[in-house]
């Protein structure tokens, strides 16, 4: 995975560089998106839209119980919505079928480490290398995804993953990212909060789904 070329690059600005190029072509590209939830898509899609047509993936059978895997879909479908009746983006949707036992055989070895280590990093570039698949087998001009716009991940290492894949791939290319950029953390924000989205307080997973509960059960407290 290590890519010494890219060890030192400002993935924001290369971003913006490649949206340069594209404006000076003719046409709008396709883009498929990797989405993990409603909140972590909000600025990605008001960054990327204007310049893509894009379509959202949701496969993330990382995601434990399947009642939160369901919740977090129904949040997304609602961020879709909104985009689209208040900047007039029409983002399709792609769902895989939810299969938790069979995607955790590969990272129950790694139960027992701490979230961002070999366990996160496995479970990252299953979900990217799924969706990049999906994207080469129907057309989409460019793959990319929102993880980059969570402080609890590395924008290094997400970005390294997707050249890596890009080179597997014949036709779609990789679009780098860094969405915690220029204020993106806070701008998804105002936006998860101007439309009443569902804030998980966990990744997803079954060996972060404790600390979940706990966080929910603190701010209860601290509500009192």
């Amino acid at each position: 995975m290590y890519r010494p070329e890219l060890t030192k690059t400002n993935f924001y600005k290369k971003s913006l560089s490649e949206i340069d190029k594209i404006h000076k072509g003719n046409k709008k590209p396709t883009l498929l998106l990797h989405g993990c939830c409603g909140p972590c898509s909000c600025w990605p899609l008001l960054f990327l839209c204007p310049h893509f047509d894009v379509t959202i993936m949701y496969n993330n059978s990382n995601i434990y119980p399947e009642e939160e895997y369901n919740k977090r879909y129904e949040e997304l479908i609602k961020l879709l919505d909104f985009i689209k009746k208040d900047y007039g983006y029409d983002v399709g949707l792609v769902k895989t079928p939810y299969d938790n036992e069979e995607y955790d055989k590969e990272l129950a070895p790694y139960k027992d480490l701490k979230e961002g280590g070999v366990r996160c990093i496995i479970c990252y570039r299953k979900r990217m290398k799924e969706a990049f698949d999906y994207a080469e087998e129907h057309d989409f001009d460019y793959f990319t995804t929102v993880m980059t716009i969570s402080r609890q991940k590395n924008s290094k290492i997400l970005n390294v993953m997707g050249k890596g894949l890009e080179t597997t791939h014949k036709r779609t290319k990789y679009f780098y990212s860094d969405f915690k950029k220029d204020g993106g953390i806070g701008k998804g924000q105002e936006l998860r909060d101007k439309y009443g989205l569902y804030q998980q307080l966990c990744c997803g997973c079954k060996y972060t789904y404790q600390d979940g509960l706990k966080r929910a059960a603190a701010l209860e407290e601290s509500k009192k």
